[in-house]
């Protein structure tokens, strides 16, 4: 499954703001489809690494209680113009997503 992810990245104050978008079901295993009446299976997204040019400077961890499509942000010091910002996430199925940018 192809899981679109966005990012968006704005300098505030002395750093940067990264707002991350990943368009993901996030679900808990607790809800029932309501045509079928079976338990939809769990499927959230469990970590996400933000990078500076390779380097790691952010971690969320996420769990199952995170609302579907979830917009994620952090706050970041020392990037400059031109520099990368990275994401990565990984769910609970293992599945996998990324997106990149660079510091205007």
């Amino acid at each position: 499954m192809a899981f679109v992810t966005k990012m968006k990245i704005k300098k505030a104050g002395d750093g940067h703001d990264i707002l991350c978008l990943v368009k993901h079901p996030m679900e808990t295993g607790r809800r029932k489809d309501t045509s079928t009446g079976e338990v939809v299976p769990a499927h959230w997204i469990e970590i996400m690494t933000f990078q500076l040019n390779g380097n790691t400077v952010a971690e969320a961890i996420l769990g199952s209680g995170v609302s579907k499509d979830p917009l994620i942000g952090v706050h970041i010091m020392g990037a400059k113009s031109g520099d990368t910002i990275t994401v990565n996430w990984k769910d609970s199925k293992g599945e996998t997503g990324s997106a990149e940018a660079t510091v205007k």
